[in-house]
């Protein structure tokens, strides 16, 4: 939930964060990840207890190089909240990544110091990459974060779960996928199972959750299919999901 910092209240996150982030933890979500606006203005809750993950890095869409994403915040203050984790999102392959991985350095190494987990968000994306799914440079992107300690690591889906395979494989880090476009919801579980069938440790979808018609559904079928073991068609029918 994030994304209110790059491209504004977008549906679903217009308003009412609160009111998301409690359909969210009734759905069974580990955590929710966002800015400071997160806990500074969803705090009125009734839904579970759901974790939080601070995101301390950011861009608008506005900007002429909102690739180059800078910190907006820090690990204390993220302690200071009571964060159960932060992220960064970082771009390999554009002319600010130099300045990116210094960022992720410095922010890894402060977690160390602060036993706080860091979620990388880990994309290719800029002017020397072509294709942002391609195996080959999503490899060099998640392995770039695990050398660096991220403890978790964000990338796109390659497409197809023997490419994914590759990226899992060559990355010491649990990594997890990134849902992108808005997609169907049958096919957002399909892909979720495809990628834990082959060793992905999680997800981390925004719009395909919380724009969905019913976000609550949506992230108990995705709970169903990452840790129960789920079948596709089996977690539709358990949460009777309806429009696919």
């Amino acid at each position: 939930m994030d994304h209110g910092l790059t491209v504004g209240p977008i549906k679903g996150i217009k308003s009412s964060l609160g009111e998301m982030v409690n359909k969210i933890a009734l759905g069974g979500a580990n955590a929710v990840l966002g800015h400071i606006g997160i806990p500074l203005y969803a705090h009125r809750r009734y839904g579970p207890d759901i974790g939080l993950i601070l995101h301390l890095s950011g861009s608008t869409s506005l900007s002429p190089k909102s690739n180059y994403k800078v910190l907006v915040n820090n690990v204390l203050d993220a302690v200071k909240l009571g964060a159960d984790g932060v992220s960064l999102h970082i771009n390999i392959g554009t002319k600010a990544d130099p300045e990116m991985l210094e960022i992720l350095g410095v922010v890894s190494r402060e977690c160390r110091e602060f036993g706080m987990p860091l979620l990388a968000m880990m994309y290719p994306r800029g002017e020397n990459i072509e294709n942002e799914n391609d195996v080959e440079v999503v490899k060099i992107a998640v392995r770039v974060a695990a050398e660096l300690g991220a403890d978790i690591v964000k990338t796109n889906w390659t497409g197809d779960p023997d490419s994914f395979s590759e990226v899992v494989e060559g990355c010491m880090a649990p990594v997890i996928i990134a849902g992108g476009v808005k997609a169907g919801v049958k096919e957002l579980l399909e892909i979720t199972k495809q990628s834990i069938d082959v060793g992905g440790a999680g997800v981390a979808y925004g719009r395909n959750v919380f724009q969905a018609d019913n976000p609550t559904k949506v992230v108990k079928a995705l709970y169903l299919v990452v840790h129960k073991n789920y079948e596709v068609e089996e977690a539709i029918k358990e949460t009777k999901i309806e429009g696919l």
